[in-house]
């Protein structure tokens, strides 16, 4: 089974609700914080990052974009790559959103620790640790 689902049924609704979708990959970002504390940040930036919690964490952990370091470009490829994942429920406004969160947060808190943070993985390495788990 390549991905599990992590579903809870929602007591007196009578309906399904997907918490969760999580790779079959473990890569080192995902073992670290999955939470940010953004109080300091702007409204919007926080209202981004529950949506970006919210999506991102359908099928991978919410650590890994937390605890990975991008450059601009980077992101852009990365939203714009996980936008078009089946199943990822983010239209262009949302994808908008929460590139404009990830941008925001490496600039304020990556780029200001990068050692406290992970490099993104190729997908080259990202295949080797699949292989190795």
């Amino acid at each position: 089974m390549k991905k599990a689902a992590l579903l809870i049924v929602l007591a007196g609704c009578g309906g399904v609700s997907l918490l969760s979708q999580q790779s079959n990959v473990v890569l080192p970002q995902d073992k670290g914080p999955d939470k940010i504390d953004v109080s300091g940040y702007p409204a919007p930036m926080q209202s981004a990052y529950k949506l970006f919690a919210s999506k991102c964490s359908k099928c991978h952990t919410i650590a890994r974009p937390i605890n990975t370091m991008m450059k601009r470009d980077e992101w852009e490829r990365y939203v714009k790559r996980m936008m078009h994942k089946p199943n990822s429920g983010i239209n262009d406004n949302q994808g908008k959103q929460i590139f404009e969160f990830v941008v925001y947060d490496q600039e304020q808190r990556k780029d200001k620790n990068p050692k406290a943070f992970f490099p993104a993985l190729s997908d080259e390495e990202i295949q080797k640790l699949k292989s190795q788990q």
